[in-house]
């Protein structure tokens, strides 16, 4: 009986496992097996345990290699004392990788998407406008070929074209200009003993073509922006009266201080508040007179294409100051006068 009682001891060699060590992930993993058992089974046990499927286990064991899937009959008291390296990725994994993959791809086939579909910018402007802006502009712009480096005349007039103040006056006022151009500074240059006039601008059959003085008279440059923007507000007052009367002076100055108000660039001030100036002695918008359709330096102002010379009627520089200063005086003594009857009226 005793010796049947030992050798049911727990202590038998016969009922102690042995103990198969192995690392997965860094990580030290200790399993009893039956000695016994087999490679399958300890595959089986890996299973239950770390929940990596026996398909994507593999066991590098040091002098029998790389031992993979399906596993053998091999008995496990192979691996006994044995460094064992465990390679395989658990169903965890596999899903969180699954997920993370799938997520990839919809992120991806969303941009794709995005590509091939792009937001249409949202837009505030008014529809109408944008028909008045398409209407109330200057239908083309012409630099000249034959003078050099046209690419910069054509990025002046466009700029020009694109300038807020202007944009917003020829909408005001319902001007439509056909051509934009630039001038030959030689054509509209005049020397004589008296000095230099320059034409800045010229504005043809009411606004057919207007021409811009842009260049400097060496070629060699541009004039200063604002000028010629000054330039332009002279001409477009030109689509409404030729002369240079009254009427004319108040539209011009009155698109001017529109065009300047417009300019957000500028916040819509001029430097100092200072007043609109008309043009000096030596500088000369057009002097509105008629020949062929332009308006020509010195005109009397008011003739009919083809109906003057530019030589009949044309007046000195003095002569157009002398008969500026007239006017000017002529409307301090209306203003005058006009005080005077006022006083008269209240006394009596």
């Amino acid at each position: 009986m005793a010796d049947q009682d030992d050798t049911s001891s727990p202590s038998s060699p016969e009922s102690r496992g042995i103990i198969i060590s192995f690392t997965h992930h860094g990580k030290q993993h200790d399993f009893e097996m039956d000695p016994a058992a087999t490679l399958a089974d300890l595959a089986n046990e890996i299973q239950d345990e770390l929940f990596i499927p026996v398909a994507n286990q593999k066991l590098m064991v040091p002098k029998l290699g790389l031992l993979k899937p399906p596993f053998d009959d091999r008995p496990v008291a192979d691996l006994q004392n044995k460094k064992v390296t465990l390679i395989g990725t658990s169903s965890e994994e596999i899903a969180s990788l699954a997920s993370a993959s799938q997520r990839a791809a919809s992120r991806q086939a969303h941009l794709a998407a995005a590509r091939r579909n792009p937001p249409k910018a949202y837009s505030r402007r008014d529809p109408a406008r944008a028909q008045e802006e398409s209407t109330y502009t200057f239908m083309a712009l012409r630099p000249l070929p034959n003078l050099p480096n046209p690419q910069r005349s054509l990025a002046f007039l466009e700029r020009l074209k694109a300038d807020p103040g202007i944009r917003a006056a020829m909408r005001k006022h319902k001007f439509s200009v056909g051509l934009l151009t630039e001038m030959d500074p030689l054509s509209y240059t005049e020397s004589n003993h008296e000095g230099t006039t320059r034409i800045l601008g010229l504005n043809r059959n009411h606004g057919e073509v207007i021409e811009l003085r842009l260049r400097t008279d060496a070629y060699d440059g541009y004039r200063d922006y604002k000028v010629i923007r000054k330039t332009l507000c002279h001409e477009l007052a030109h689509n409404v009266h030729a002369d240079h009367d009254r009427n004319f002076w108040d539209l011009f100055h009155q698109i001017e201080r529109e065009v300047a108000r417009a300019d957000w660039k500028s916040s819509g001030r001029s430097v100092g508040e200072a007043e609109f100036y008309e043009p000096s002695e030596e500088v000369a918008y057009d002097h509105g007179g008629w020949t062929g359709g332009e308006f020509v330096l010195g005109g009397s102002g008011g003739s009919s294409a083809g109906g003057s010379s530019a030589g009949e009627g044309a007046l000195s520089r003095r002569e157009i100051m002398a008969k500026a200063a007239e006017e000017r005086i002529k409307k301090l003594k209306q203003a005058g006068s006009g005080k005077e009857a006022s006083g008269s009226k209240d006394a009596r």
